[in-house]
């Protein structure tokens, strides 16, 4: 082996050694910063979209990819684009996250007033500290100041590999967040059950309002048939006088009942109903809900009841919805 190939192991080496000890100190800045930046982007009711410009851009391209594959819906927005008509993906309720080294980026600060003239909060990714988008940005997590691997320390080497490491983390941490499992992957993959609607939350398409199958715990059985055949989702909810949930009765327990009373028109909603049905929290994703419905401990069920923090019915969402919202 020659002089320059020796030559080039050892610089091989060196950049291994430089970025590896550069990517251990993020450890002591993901602190209060990143928990900002993870609940922000939890709360997140619409979309988040990624931006960067070059090597960043690169990155912000993949991290879209990562967020949406672990359960957070995101789509990377090249900002020459946007500046060129596809701003208009900008909506209420969405996150914005860049990712800039510099943190100046003529493209990424064009973006801005489309950003701000929606209201939507910006999370950035900046290696340079009190930079220019670091500035306008609701959460900064800054990675800098770094040493690029590259011996003219200009070249993004290190700068890319931090920002990647901190776009993991927020991806995993927003995994965490969510609960999302190992399971949820089958149903986010385009070939799952449910395809693209595995990623999007149960409020988005569960029945609400007039739409939701309610009666009082002092129904009739004839009242209870006509309200689960009327509202057409298989089952209907049962509430106290206070409008809480006390219980489910579904199509299925209704041929049950006629099985085992000769005479069940006499019956009352809160005599046949099931006490402690199957719920879901408004917030959850379409793949947790599917999980639940298929994995209960009595058995599979094909409607989950949304409640409010009062416990009052807000919602019912079925099974059809989810295949349907994955068409």
């Amino acid at each position: 082996m020659g002089v320059e190939s020796r030559d080039l192991l050892a610089r091989a080496r060196e950049v291994i050694r430089l970025e590896a000890e550069q990517v251990a100190g993020l450890e002591a800045r993901i602190g209060q910063e990143f928990l900002a930046a993870v609940e922000l982007l939890a709360q997140c009711r619409g979309k988040v979209i990624v931006s960067g410009v070059g090597k960043s851009g690169l990155l912000a391209h993949k991290l879209a990819a990562t967020l949406t594959s672990t359960g957070t819906p995101a789509l990377f927005l090249h900002p020459t684009d946007a500046l060129h008509g596809d701003a208009g993906l900008f909506g209420p309720g969405d996150v914005a996250l860049f990712v800039s080294k510099s943190g100046a980026s003529e493209e990424l600060l064009a973006l801005l007033p489309y950003v701000e003239r929606h209201g939507i909060p910006l999370v950035s990714i900046v290696a340079t500290p009190r930079s220019a988008i670091a500035e306008r940005s609701r959460v900064t997590l800054v990675t800098g100041p770094v040493r690029e691997a590259c011996p003219m320390d200009l070249t993004p080497t290190t700068s890319i590999t931090l920002a990647q490491v901190v776009g993991d983390c927020l991806a995993v941490a927003l995994l965490e967040r969510r609960g999302f499992r190992p399971e949820d992957f089958r149903f986010l993959h385009p070939g799952g059950v449910i395809g693209r609607s595995a990623s999007r939350r149960v409020e988005e398409l569960m029945h609400r309002g007039d739409d939701v199958p309610r009666v009082a715990e002092s129904a009739g059985l004839r009242e209870v048939v006509l309200e689960i055949m009327e509202k057409r989702l298989g089952i209907t909810t049962v509430v106290d006088g206070e409008g809480r949930l006390a219980g489910v009765i579904s199509d299925g327990d209704f041929k049950r009942i006629l099985m085992r009373h000769p005479e069940p028109w006499g019956l009352k909603a809160a005599e046949v109903m099931t006490r402690g049905p199957s719920t879901i929290a408004k917030d959850a994703l379409v793949a947790a809900a599917v999980r639940a419905m298929e994995e209960r401990p009595a058995g599979p069920v094909t409607a989950l009841i949304v409640l409010d923090p009062e416990r009052r019915p807000l919602g019912v969402l079925h099974l059809h919805d989810c295949l349907k919202g994955g068409a």
